[in-house]
């Protein structure tokens, strides 16, 4: 159960990092054209782009801080229970390190891959932001 939770919280921090990253680096004016086209989403998609500030510190810095924590709980918690039949003092170090390190990996290697992608695709990422968004919350900007 723990192991399911790291990866779902290294998959939450990765994909609100990609967000925050791809908040800042779209471009308002093509939201403008879609929202003249009367596109599904534009208009939040827009309204994020224009709060890239706090979209961007909400999503990488918030939610993906606190799920980089929750990770190192669930890391903290298999350690103990790998542990828990161990007596040497060493072993636990080691096992210890290699959890730490395997969680930390996955996390660098995962948001890695997703900073060049949320660049190169961040008008498209926000637009399908955008359009969750609107369908889910039936959200409509005035």
């Amino acid at each position: 159960m723990a192991t399911f939770l790291i990866l779902l919280f290294i998959a939450v921090s990765v994909v609100f990092d990609m967000i925050g990253i791809a908040v800042t680096s779209c471009d308002e004016k093509f939201f403008l054209e879609l929202i003249e086209k009367k596109q599904l989403g534009a208009q939040v998609a827009h309204k994020l782009c224009r709060n890239s500030e706090k979209v961007c510190s909400f999503c990488a810095d918030v939610v993906g801080d606190i799920c980089g924590i929750l990770s190192g709980a669930g890391g903290a918690c298999i350690i103990m229970t790998l542990s828990k039949n161990i007596s040497s003092p060493s072993i636990i170090v080691i096992i210890s390190t290699v959890v730490s390190s395997l969680i930390a990996g996955l996390i660098i290697f995962f948001k890695a891959i997703m900073k060049g992608r949320a660049i190169k695709n961040a008008n498209k990422i926000i637009l399908k932001i955008g359009k969750i968004i609107e369908k889910l919350f039936f959200f409509k900007i005035k």
